[in-house]
């Protein structure tokens, strides 16, 4: 990765960050969009800069503006001259269940996890393509098996995935696309999670613990920096629980 220019969307914190610093520790330079996550994303460039000056830029944007999305790689392109990776990880997740289901739910759950990668993916096209670069798309293992009471959800991460598989015919050969699966990594912010529900989640998962941040930005690096005849995939990080499930 040394030299090359990362747009990573969501990377001030939980798996972003865990994305960024491992990125950046191979030698990336980084673009690193934030929404609402002001404070975390200015520790963590300051804390990524003082290793390696001027290699972490910031970017303030709400994504479901797609009008913002072609500045957003434009100031990419300004910051490090060149684009070589889009990481799509910014998400929101909460249940939706049906009878319901409004539309505002919709929109914000398809759009932040299956429109913006698709029209952030268009904006970057022609850049990734000079760079001959890659995308990789956080995506979830219940595009496959949809967890319960997130409808909307998890119909935005299987089109996530079918999006994955679409672009990576679309911008090939000099784009690869891929995506990565997680599974018990970090439990949601606002607790809808109790502690019995974890403990269930985690004794139904063969590898019997839940993962890290750092096993999905290892997989992250893997796809960008390693994986060069790979391309509209999907790997699971999740310790076998889509078995399981």
């Amino acid at each position: 990765m040394q030299g090359k220019s990362v747009l990573i969307t969501g990377g001030a914190k939980r798996v972003g960050a865990a994305i960024c610093r491992r990125l950046h520790g191979a030698g990336a330079n980084l673009m690193l969009h934030y929404r609402a996550s002001a404070g975390e994303a200015r520790l963590l460039q300051a804390e990524l800069n003082h290793t390696r000056p001027n290699s972490v830029s910031l970017i303030q944007a709400d994504l479901l503006d797609l009008n913002k999305l072609p500045s957003v790689v434009e100031q990419t392109l300004q910051a490090f001259g060149r684009l070589d990776a889009l990481v799509n990880n910014a998400s929101s997740f909460f249940p939706t269940t049906v009878g319901e289901i409004t539309e505002a739910h919709w929109n914000d759950l398809i759009g932040t996890n299956l429109q913006v990668p698709l029209f952030l993916a268009q904006a970057a096209a022609p850049a990734l393509k000079k760079a001959q670069g890659a995308i990789v798309n956080l995506s979830d293992i219940h595009a496959e098996r949809p967890l319960k009471n997130y409808v909307v959800y998890s119909i935005a991460k299987a089109g996530l995935v079918g999006l994955t598989r679409s672009l990576a015919r679309e911008l090939a050969p000099e784009v690869r696309v891929n995506a990565v699966a997680p599974g018990p990594i970090l439990w949601p912010d606002d607790e809808s999670f109790d502690e019995l529900s974890r403990q269930r989640i985690i004794s139904h998962t063969p590898l019997k613990r839940e993962g890290t941040p750092d096993d999905i930005a290892r997989a992250v690096q893997f796809l960008l920096a390693d994986a060069n005849y790979i391309t509209g995939e999907t790997i699971n990080v999740d310790g076998g629980r889509n078995m399981a499930i």
